[in-house]
């Protein structure tokens, strides 16, 4: 410990034996380093703050409507294009940094420089600030309000050039689809014209499958008016022709009674079946007055007995036969009609097996060209009304909350902190100089030193005289004054560096 703290004052002692070289550098140091610092060149910012932010009533109202343009991405990459080398061109052309270019490597090397030197810090996510610096203030002025420009320019024309693509795409597509949907259009109308009988209709059937019911059901009512017709001819049998004037006159006012009961009963068959109960009752009540005995069915003669009267209740049953033969008549023909159809389709069916799968095939890519045309229909709606937004109306709002200003004050170079930082680098490279020429030194400063040096010292002779003593005094004094001058100096640049640095 005492060996180093012995080297310590060793080498102190050796600096201060050099210390007018010491002050000598720190001064030189200072001088060249403050006229450096006072030859640098002021450096101006210009800065602005912009709010971007997405239209809060337009957005939502056009979402699912318009083509989603996403205003918070269309942000986001209009912060990351601000900078990009057309708009740095743009930038240089309308500011006067294009006369300071005059080969296309002076251009090169001033694009690369500014998008170094243009700073786009956001704050928030819809608040950023745009900052430039540059040695002439209207310059800077000029850089930052024309960012800010090429930035409301691009927001506001950011997608026209990509809707005008979308549209000529869709235009060219929907061409397209329209061509082919009219090709499917046609080959599916000449295959429906061809097999129009083969072909489901518009309630899922085919006319094959109606044609065998409407077989099955002409049958059905044919069966019916051949048995309607059977049962009226056994009642016309049963029925006499002509009755005679004295079986009439004999059944006194009952006859009234059974004709008129038996005219009910014809009404009545002519509206239900025989099965009906109304009919049933009617019939009882129709034997009942036939419990007399009544005339037999053969023609009688006219006898003294009386005159033969034709029976209406005969003439009305032959109309009606006649009536459901016409009706069996017309039912057979249909049903021929009906059966010849259907034998037509049939044999058109076995001659062209796999129509409807033919015909399901045109169908499938008909639909998935219509449906793929209205959705281009639908997306060019979109791409339109999308920019008509972004022309006539603001879908991103800019708000400038801090326009840019011409800098009075400059911000850079920190000429006091420079200044003082010179001051200390000064004495520090005076002390360093002078312990630099005490290592490289070989003379030996006090006795100690020698005798490290392993030769032998019988003593040493110290002079103490009044003259030496005064200029060792004198020596100090004018070294400490050295040292205040530095420090004087340090500070009146100081003073004078504080004082311009306050605005005008």
């Amino acid at each position: 410990m005492d060996e180093l703290r012995t080297l310590l004052f060793r080498q102190i002692a050796a600096v201060w034996r050099r210390r007018w070289i010491a002050i000598g550098a720190a001064w030189l140091v200072c001088v060249l380093g403050w006229i450096g610092v006072h030859r640098m060149p002021n450096q101006y910012e210009a800065s602005a703050r912009l709010y971007v932010n997405a239209d809060a009533v337009l957005t939502p109202l056009l979402r699912g409507l318009a083509v989603d343009t996403s205003p918070d991405n269309q942000i986001e990459m209009l912060q990351r294009t601000l900078l990009s080398r057309p708009n740095l061109e743009t930038l240089i052309s309308k500011t006067d940094l294009s006369l300071n270019v005059r080969t296309p490597t002076d251009r090169e090397l001033l694009v690369d420089s500014l998008a170094k030197q243009i700073e786009v810090t956001p704050q928030t996510q819809n608040l950023f600030v745009i900052k430039y610096r540059n040695k002439n203030p209207q310059l800077a002025y000029d850089v930052v309000n024309t960012i800010l420009q090429i930035f409301i320019e691009s927001t506001t024309g950011a997608n026209q050039s990509d809707i005008q693509n979308a549209q000529r795409f869709l235009q060219g597509q929907i061409a397209s689809y329209e061509r082919q949907l009219r090709q499917a259009e046609r080959r599916r109308a000449e295959f429906k014209a061809k097999y129009v009988d083969l072909l489901p209709m518009d309630n899922g059937g085919t006319h094959l499958e109606a044609a065998r019911d409407e077989v099955a059901t002409l049958s059905g009512q044919l069966q019916d008016a051949q048995a309607r017709v059977k049962a009226l001819r056994q009642e016309l049998d049963a029925t006499p022709p002509l009755l005679t004037e004295a079986a009439a006159a004999g059944m006194g006012p009952g006859s009234a009674a059974l004709a008129e009961a038996e005219l009910k009963l014809r009404q009545m068959r002519m509206q239900f079946t025989d099965k009906f109960p109304g009919v049933i009752a009617q019939e009882q009540v129709v034997q009942s007055l036939r419990s007399a005995p009544a005339p037999t069915a053969q023609q009688p003669s006219a006898t003294s007995d009386g005159r033969a009267l034709p029976n209406p209740a005969y003439e009305e049953l032959k109309l009606r036969v006649v009536d459901a033969e016409t009706t069996v008549a017309s039912l057979q023909r249909q049903v021929g009609a009906a059966q010849r159809e259907q034998h037509r389709l049939e044999e058109m069916a076995r001659a062209a097996p796999g129509v409807e799968a033919q015909y399901q095939n045109l169908d499938r890519d008909y639909t998935v060209l219509r449906k793929n045309y209205e959705e281009l229909l639908a997306r060019r709606e979109s791409t339109r009304i999308a920019e008509a937004a972004d022309t006539k109306a603001d879908k991103v709002k800019l708000q400038i909350v801090d326009p840019p200003q011409v800098p009075r004050v400059p911000v850079a170079p920190k000429r006091p902190l420079l200044i003082a930082g010179v001051l200390v680098f000064g004495l520090g490279a005076g002390i360093g100089f002078a312990f630099l020429l005490a290592q490289i030194d070989t003379s030996f400063s006090t006795i100690d030193q020698l005798r490290d040096f392993g030769l032998p010292v019988l003593g040493g002779v110290s002079a103490i005289r009044r003259a030496a003593t005064r200029r060792r005094i004198l020596g100090t004094l004018g070294f400490g004054i050295a040292i205040l001058l530095l420090v004087a100096v340090c500070g009146g640049l100081l003073t004078h560096a504080l004082q311009t640095s306050k605005p005008v």
